[in-house]
């Protein structure tokens, strides 16, 4: 199938797609690992589609340079509303199938907050917050990019959970640019962890925090994410965060 505008205007089933996931095992990995890998969520057509965006502003709200932040080397565009379909689609989605654990982790936690089965509703209150813009991103890196460690937190109200979709294929494309999160454990040193994705697998992570059980019951850990250096090529990231900021 040749990759055109079409195959994210008009996206094939993607709640049927979502929902086709193991999500026991995912959910199992989440709270084993802290993140967890679903594979071939995108076409490799959607991907090419996606990335193809980049160049064109009309699609966006802003684009953030990297190195002018001190957040590494590269740059992102945020998406305006209406976001294209397919990720229009994708988002609650994704997020009726996270809330869930969401949810099971803020109790674990011994947080007071829960989030509604739908992400309008959810949307709903971080726009009465005044959180009202939009969060999923396209990110661009080439050669000797990097994206430091982070949390995209943006607001009052942030979904513990996101997503990110590797557009580009690794090997081929780019080589470097690994996915990589690291747990930061009270009184003890910090934990790497580096996942290995192809062209269309998504990586679902704790944003900021995540329960862990302990030998003295369960104990919160912080998180953050980025990507080590791109050694060669090009590699494009469409991230999807649940939350919109101020």
């Amino acid at each position: 199938m040749r990759a055109t505008a079409r195959n994210i205007d008009h996206p094939p089933n993607i709640a049927g797609r979502v929902d086709a996931i193991d999500w026991t095992q995912v959910n199992a990995e989440l709270d084993a690992q802290g993140c967890a890998v679903l594979k071939e969520l995108l076409s490799p057509d959607e991907c090419a589609v996606l990335a193809a965006l980049y160049p064109d502003d009309k699609h966006f709200r802003s684009r953030i340079v990297m190195g002018s932040h001190g957040f590494g080397r590269g740059e992102y565009k945020y998406f305006a509303y209406p976001l294209p379909k397919l990720i229009a689609e994708l988002r609650p989605a994704l997020y009726a199938r996270l809330c869930g654990i969401a949810n099971r982790w803020n109790e674990t936690m011994g947080i007071d907050i829960r989030y509604p089965d739908r992400h309008a509703a959810f949307l709903k209150r971080c726009h009465d917050a005044g959180q009202t813009r939009p969060t999923p991103l396209l990110l661009q890196y080439g050669e000797g990019d990097y994206n430091c460690l982070h949390q995209d937190l943006y607001g009052e109200h942030v979904f513990p959970l996101q997503v990110a979709i590797l557009l580009s294929e690794p090997g081929r494309d780019f080589e470097g640019g690994e996915f990589v999160l690291t747990e930061q454990r009270p009184r003890m040193q910090s934990r790497p962890e580096v996942v290995p994705l192809r062209q269309g697998d998504a990586v679902a992570f704790a944003v900021h925090h995540r329960p862990v059980q302990g030998t003295r019951g369960p104990y919160r850990v912080n998180l953050r994410h980025g990507v080590s250096r791109i050694r060669s090529g090009h590699r494009h990231t469409l991230g999807v965060i649940f939350h919109d900021a101020k």
